[in-house]
């Protein structure tokens, strides 16, 4: 039997791969573009030009690049091999984009930021340690307009000698991702990569992602559940002697690191003095961070369990994709995390995981957002509008399997559509939103119909009255786990601003938690006073109800405000 083993040393797997990136970047070309343009060297154009700031790898481009320029089984084969080891992958697609950046085309001057002086003030530096003999190489003096040397700086022999004299970072027992002297490129790096998987990768239910997948590309589908504020989380830290002006760069791979700790004995015994250097905030790089976790969807879960969830970390511009409530496919890479301080010494080799987001994706989008109509749609529709009685149409078509209430669902067409909200002069608002309770008696399907609104309905809520408390529709203060710090965190009805929050028994809720929705049905807002946070959350919502009478079944022989067990303050809304 021929072993089929690949038999290449690690070094030179290394350099075949960052080989292939280099020419997929290079030289891909969709099959679908007829003007056969370069659609990778394109992006990078727009990325130097400062137009754009990610840079997407789509593996559907990678797999139909490499079979027509490899045997199919080894396209597979590269393509399988990014799934399975993707981070490595991100980091060899940005240096081949790094190397095959090309200059910008338009002037970008007025696009300058301050990161931009540091940099050229870094390349300036690395150009010098180069060539130190050059007495033309002297940095010290940079013009503050444009981040140019000026001709002022003293020589730069000495301060070259001077930084040759700094102990290595490898001597000082620093961490091994600590950088002394050059530059790193990913604190140039003004975009970020991302990997996107291939059309025919299924997408997993989080009951099935298990330890098989981690360090894996995978799909999974959920409702998010909560989502953090967007805060910087340090990429890179630098750190300068105050003096000599070296520098020291730390790369951070996770969301916490140990900044750098010289031994001053050991410094004294490479006769170095005992200065501790001082890390620069502004000379490092940052990347936006968030938070978020997502909940396994109600079909999904089998019987008699509870529904799993899966926390997310996004960063760059993949944040602020999701927000609570949202209905979402999430590609992303699969990591372990360990435990850290006190947790860590309890869970002995047990480690947390989590989801590293490289594409968002909304089920259920806004009316208008994301949608497109072919032309034969277009043509049943107009179709539609000329056969005339299209309101009695779109009636019968909400819950067909229910035979009969054409009038009920009439209405629910309209709670659907509702109307236009309107700002007056004198800065009075009226809202547009229909709010609409049905009562009636038990088992004439008041529940089949809000289950099916909470479904078509592009942002919904459904929830039930005596599962509800009032600070579970409106909002409620927690703690956060990573930075103990109180926040707020939004209810049913926040969750479905500019949407439906059904409520199935809503007689059956407590009076104090009933009233706590009264504001949020007259002026749209909820207004919180709590633990020292006072804010005003928007909560433009359709309420939709269902009640049953207050003696369990309508009587005619009574009035309707005898039947009906809601109070007068409730009913105008």
């Amino acid at each position: 039997m021929m072993n089929t083993r690949d038999t290449r040393v690690p070094g030179q797997l290394y350099e075949q791969s960052a080989t292939h990136c280099l020419d997929f970047l290079r030289n891909f070309v969709s099959i679908y573009d007829e003007n056969k343009e370069e659609k990778y060297i394109n992006i990078l154009q727009k990325i130097a030009n400062r137009e754009c700031q990610v840079l997407r790898i789509e593996l559907d481009d990678v797999e139909q690049f490499f079979t027509a320029s490899l045997e199919d089984a080894s396209a597979q084969q590269f393509v399988q091999e990014i799934e399975r080891n993707t981070n490595r992958y991100v980091r060899l697609f940005a240096e081949a984009a790094d190397k095959l950046m090309p200059e910008p085309s338009v002037e970008i001057r007025d696009r300058m930021d301050v990161f931009d002086i540091l940099s050229e003030h870094r390349k300036y530096y690395d150009l010098m340690n180069q060539n130190p003999s050059n007495p033309n190489s002297h940095p010290a003096t940079y013009d503050p307009q444009t981040g140019a040397p000026t001709d002022s700086a003293p020589g730069g022999a000495a301060a070259a000698a001077a930084r040759a004299a700094i102990p290595n970072a490898s001597r000082l027992g620093l961490d091994p991702d600590v950088t002394e002297g050059k530059c790193p490129n990913s604190l140039l790096r003004r975009f970020d990569t991302y990997i996107i998987p291939r059309s025919k990768v299924p997408t997993l239910p989080l009951r099935r992602v298990t330890s098989a997948q981690i360090g894996r590309l995978i799909r999974v589908r959920g409702i998010v559940t909560h989502a953090s504020d967007v805060r910087p989380l340090a990429s890179i830290v630098t750190y300068t002697d105050p003096e000599n002006g070296w520098e020291l760069y730390q790369e951070v791979k996770g969301r916490t690191f140990k900044p750098l700790d010289f031994d001053p004995k050991q410094l004294q015994r490479l006769n170095h003095k005992r200065l501790m250097p001082v890390m620069e905030t502004r000379g490092s790089k940052f990347v936006k961070y968030q938070e978020a976790r997502i909940q396994e969807m109600a079909d999904e879960v089998p019987e008699g369990s509870t529904p799993r969830s899966m926390p997310i970390q996004l960063r760059g511009e993949v944040t602020r994709t999701l927000k609570p409530g949202d209905e979402v496919v999430i590609s992303g890479i699969y990591l372990p995390e360990p435990y850290t301080g006190m947790r860590g010494m309890r869970a002995g080799l047990l480690v947390s995981t989590y989801l590293e987001a490289m594409e968002v994706q909304q089920l259920r989008r806004k009316y208008g957002e994301g949608f497109s109509l072919t032309s034969e749609e277009v043509d049943r529709i107009q179709n539609l509008a000329t056969e005339g009685d299209v309101y009695s149409r779109l009636a019968q078509s909400i819950a067909p399997e229910i035979f009969g209430w054409e009038d009920v669902k009439k209405a629910l067409l309209l709670v659907m559509v509702s109307g236009v909200s309107q700002s007056l002069p004198d800065g009075l608002r009226l809202r547009g939103d229909l709010h609409m309770c049905m009562m009636g008696d038990p088992g004439v399907a008041k529940s089949q119909l809000l289950k099916y609104i909470s479904r078509v309905t592009p942002r919904a809520v459904y929830t039930t009255g005596k599962g509800s408390s009032g600070v579970g529709l409106t909002a409620a203060v927690l703690r956060h786990p990573v930075t103990r710090e109180l926040v707020l965190e939004g209810g049913a009805l926040v969750l479905a601003d500019k949407g439906v929050c059904c409520i199935d028994e809503f007689d059956k809720m407590e009076e104090g938690d009933r009233t706590s929705i009264h504001e949020v049905m007259e002026q749209q807002t909820v207004s919180i006073a709590k633990a020292g946070i006072t804010t005003t959350l928007n909560t433009r919502t359709t309420v939709l109800a269902a009640a049953n009478p207050a003696f369990g079944r309508y009587d005619r022989r009574r009035s309707p405000s005898d039947n009906i067990n809601l109070p007068a303050a409730l009913l105008s809304r």
